[in-house]
């Protein structure tokens, strides 16, 4: 066995749910113009792709055999006509990550051929690449220096052919800015749809965000009111009833015991990114309203519960959406109405669910400001479509009414 000073402490990488959930969403490319980037996903400095070094070589060999059958016809040696070509076929490689400068030294190299050697029948095509990789790969301002490139090259290769056959030049010319546009267009559908993804993406991420902060507040929110209010009495009753001190005791136990079981298994969906086995199962519905209540008689207040047979047949989500509705609004009772008596009535009704919760408290002042609690019951009722609406009771207290379609 190895002794302790041998043994090397093991780093934990824990990586953020929020993280994991924006992988949920492809990796974002804001267009062409980004793979144009001198560093690779490595770090490295990747100035050409081996598809484009391969791109090139074809040219190049295909521009060095159109030189060597037109020798005799060359105005200049071969060497220097091989010399051009392999820089008009060179400029192909970089047309990824120097999509302008190589087309710019591409097209140098064509005009200087065109009015110092001879014009090629294969050089042109080169041009024509280039000039399509500008549109591509350049960033969206640089792209528009593509078709004034192409417009010099143009006028130093036809430089002796313009006057004579002025309708060649202009068709080529045509030709070659129908192909930069087709990628400008592209690199610009592919920048649209990447800067969807993005949104997308944070979309993701900030329901993810708003999900979590719903869950944390109605488990943590309601289980610390209860135990307050619990503690509360236990601390009036404990000189006067001991026993029903030790059942105020009890029930806080018994509470803080559930609210720990709760938020184990919400930090475990957490740690794994996604449910835990059995996850949905443990996920509280209207079937546990009675647990739910039986706590909040503890600290005090007597709730009524009526809901209707065909309640428990409505969807999982549904059906968990609904109790936290339930479980908040009674929270809000317990922490700010000092009522009494509560009642809850969950009812099918035309294809929704109606709950409405109403208690025998002070109510609300008028023009009161919704707080965290009915944001969050606003919110989860959006998600699914419905409607909320909360006011002062007709004979007092405070009522909550919230219509969720059944799909």
């Amino acid at each position: 066995m190895s002794p302790p000073s041998a043994i090397r402490p093991v780093r934990m990488i824990r990586t953020s749910p929020l993280k994991r959930m924006s992988r949920l969403v492809p990796p974002v490319w804001t267009g062409p113009a980004d793979r144009a980037g001198r560093a690779g996903p490595l770090g490295r400095t990747n100035w050409t792709s081996p598809r484009d070094a391969v791109l090139a070589g074809v040219f190049l060999i295909a521009m060095s055999v159109d030189r060597i059958e037109a020798a005799d016809g060359l105005h200049t040696g071969l060497p220097l006509a091989l010399a051009l070509s392999a820089v008009a076929a060179g400029a192909l490689a970089v047309r990824r990550t120097l999509p302008l400068a190589g087309y710019l030294v591409g097209s140098a190299a064509l005009s200087a051929e065109a009015l110092f050697v001879l014009p090629s029948a294969v050089s042109p095509y080169a041009n024509l690449v280039g000039l399509y990789s500008i549109g591509l790969y350049a960033t969206r301002r640089r792209a528009w220096f593509g078709p004034f490139a192409a417009l010099l090259g143009m006028a130093a290769y036809f430089a002796d052919l313009a006057h004579t056959y002025p309708v060649i030049p202009t068709g080529v010319l045509f030709l070659w800015l129908l192909g930069w546009a087709v990628g400008y267009g592209t690199a610009r559908r592919v920048e649209e749809r990447g800067a969807a993804r993005l949104r997308l993406r944070q979309q993701v991420v900030a329901e993810e965000r708003a999900r979590l902060a719903r869950e944390l507040h109605d488990l943590v929110g309601h289980t610390l009111n209860v135990l307050l209010i619990q503690a509360g009495a236990a601390r009036r009753l404990l000189d006067r009833e001991p026993e029903r001190t030790r059942e105020l005791l009890s029930g806080m136990e018994h509470s803080g015991r559930e609210a720990l079981d709760d938020l184990d298994r919400v930090l475990g969906l957490l740690r794994r990114g996604a449910e835990a086995p059995g996850g949905p199962a443990l996920q509280p519905g209207l079937a546990d309203l009675d647990r739910l209540t039986g706590r909040l008689e503890q600290a005090g207040l007597r709730v009524s519960v009526r809901v209707d047979r065909g309640a428990d047949r409505v969807p999982r989500s549904l059906d968990v959406s609904a109790y936290r509705i339930v479980q908040e609004a009674l929270t809000n009772t317990v922490k700010h109405a000092r009522a009494r008596t509560a009642s809850v009535t969950v009812r099918c009704t035309g294809g929704s669910l109606d709950i409405e919760v109403s208690d025998d408290g002070r109510g609300s002042d008028a023009g009161y400001t919704p707080g965290r609690g009915l944001l969050g019951i606003a919110e989860r009722v959006s998600m699914l479509g419905g409607s909320v609406e909360h006011e002062r009771g007709e004979q007092g207290g405070f009522r909550l009414r919230a219509v969720l379609p059944i799909p």
